[in-house]
C-alpha cells in the first residue's frame, strides 16, 4: 500500500532562501561534507541555482503516476525529489508535468532517473537535475509513497528538508539543522574571502595553509636541477 502524507512541516522560507545564496560545495563543506547527492545527477542546463523545501516522491519503475499525485500536496517553494523504488532510466518527467508543478509553486526537480523534453524545460527555465535523459515514456499503474522519507542518489531526504542545486550538483540540509548550517556557511565564506585576497596577492597556498611540515613528513623533497 502506498501513502500520501499531507501538511508536512517545511523549513522556514527565509532560511531556505538564505541557504540558496550559497553554493552546493560551500553547504556540503559547511555541514561536515554530508548531504551531497551522487554526482550522476546533473543539471539539464547551466548556469542554474535554486533552493527549496523537499517534496518527496517515490515512483515505481517505468511509472510516473506518483509525480501527478505529488502535485496535489505541493506547496509554494517546494523542490520535488523523486526516486524510483528500483533503478530505472525511463523519462519520467517532461514539459507538461513541469507546467503543472510550476502552477503549484514548485521551484525545481531532482530525480534519480530520466527526464525528457529537455529543450522545452530549458526554454521555460524549469531547473532539473537528473540521472539521464531518455525519450522512453512511462505508464500510470502503480502508486508509490509521497511526502515520506526516501533515499535519492544515496542521500536520505525527509519532507521539508532544504534542497539546494547548482551547476555542481545537489545537496540536502536537514530541516532541524538549517539554521546552524546557514551560520556555518557564512563563517566559511568570510574565511574564504580573506584567503582569496591573500592568494590574489601572490601568497602561496603551501605557506598560507601551513602545509610545508606535513608535506615533508609525507616524503616531499625539493632539489635543484643540476643543468640550470
Amino acid at each position: 500500500m502506498a501513502e500520501v502524507v499531507r501538511n508536512t512541516p517545511r523549513t522556514d522560507r527565509e532560511l531556505v532562501d538564505a541557504l540558496g545564496k550559497f553554493s552546493v560545495a560551500t553547504i556540503h563543506e559547511a555541514q561536515g561534507r554530508r548531504g551531497l547527492f551522487a554526482p550522476r545527477l546533473r543539471p539539464i542546463y547551466r548556469p542554474v541555482r535554486v533552493a527549496g523545501t523537499a517534496l518527496t516522491c517515490e515512483v515505481a519503475p517505468g511509472d510516473n503516476w506518483s509525480i501527478h499525485v505529488a502535485v496535489e500536496v505541493a506547496a509554494e517553494g517546494d523542490f520535488l525529489v523523486v526516486s524510483p523504488t528500483s533503478a530505472c532510466d525511463d523519462g519520467y518527467f517532461g514539459e507538461l508535468l513541469a507546467t503543472s508543478l510550476r502552477a503549484h509553486g514548485v521551484r525545481a526537480l531532482v530525480i534519480d532517473a530520466g527526464v525528457r523534453d529537455v529543450a522545452d524545460l530549458t526554454a521555460m527555465g524549469f531547473p532539473v537535475w537528473s540521472k539521464t535523459v531518455s525519450a522512453q515514456g512511462t505508464v500510470k499503474e502503480t502508486p508509490a509513497n509521497v511526502q515520506t522519507p526516501l533515499v535519492c542518489a544515496g542521500v536520505l531526504v525527509n519532507p521539508g528538508d532544504v534542497v539546494v542545486g547548482d551547476d555542481d550538483g545537489v545537496v540536502v540540509v536537514a530541516r532541524e539543522n538549517a539554521a546552524d548550517v546557514l551560520e556555518a556557511c557564512r563563517v566559511r565564506e568570510e574565511r574564504e574571502a580573506v584567503s582569496r585576497e591573500r592568494l590574489a596577492a601572490g601568497e602561496l597556498g603551501v605557506d598560507m595553509y601551513q602545509m610545508r611540515d606535513r608535506l615533508y613528513e609525507r616524503g616531499l623533497r625539493y632539489r635543484e636541477d643540476p643543468t640550470s
